[in-house]
């Protein structure tokens, strides 16, 4: 196990009609429903393995017994704030505590792998962050090996230019940085039924 690496999950706590409520709004709460447990599992299958810690951050309260066990997964809660107030706590959580390589993915992604995230944490060797862009305009995967305080600051979360300005940002401040291939997360209908699923069914 590598205690100098770890991977941080963002999660939403599993409750009809809080999760994929974009999604729901063309094939109702019970079917994002169902489609946000699968993608549940596929990112767990992904990363239960991956040679070092895994800090799971729930959205609204931390979940005793689920499909997060215990013994693969801390369990921590997320931050106040917007998307970016929460994750730029947990990082920092992270490198106080003597981490120098610190990544997070969220559940969202069903074209993730492990391979991703492990090039990832190898990339960090020589930047100083990587970034897993979305075909949305977002990212899936980001990772830093020291804090940054700017990618998490004055950005529009949840807006197809969030990468172009994150990136841009990086750019003007001669942050090195690295990227991974662009993957798709799940966010509308469209999103779920690319070739990567058959008939709304995950198959990767």
């Amino acid at each position: 196990m590598r205690k100098n690496s770890v991977l941080l999950l963002f999660t939403k706590n599993v409750e009809k009609g809080k999760v994929k409520t974009r999604l729901a709004s063309t094939v109702g709460d019970d079917k994002a429903l169902e489609i946000y447990e699968q993608l549940l599992d596929y990112t767990i299958s992904i990363t239960d393995k991956l040679p070092f810690p895994k800090h799971v951050y729930y959205a609204w309260k931390i979940e005793g017994e689920d499909r997060w066990s215990k013994e693969g997964f801390e369990k921590k809660l997320q931050a106040e704030g917007d998307l970016g107030d929460k994750m730029k706590h947990a990082f920092q959580q992270s490198f106080d505590q003597g981490i120098s390589k610190v990544i997070i993915i969220g559940t969202d992604c069903a074209e993730i792998n492990e391979k991703d995230i492990l090039e990832a944490e190898a990339l960090l060797n020589d930047n100083d962050v990587v970034i897993g862009p979305a075909l949305d305009g977002g990212y899936y995967l980001l990772a830093m090996r020291k804090m940054i305080n700017c990618v998490f600051e004055n950005k529009p979360w949840s807006t197809e230019t969030l990468f172009d300005l994150t990136l841009e940002e990086l750019q003007q401040k001669d942050i090195s940085f690295a990227l991974l291939k662009p993957k798709s997360d799940i966010d509308y209908e469209e999103d779920w039924m690319r070739p990567n699923y058959i008939n709304g069914e995950l198959t990767v």
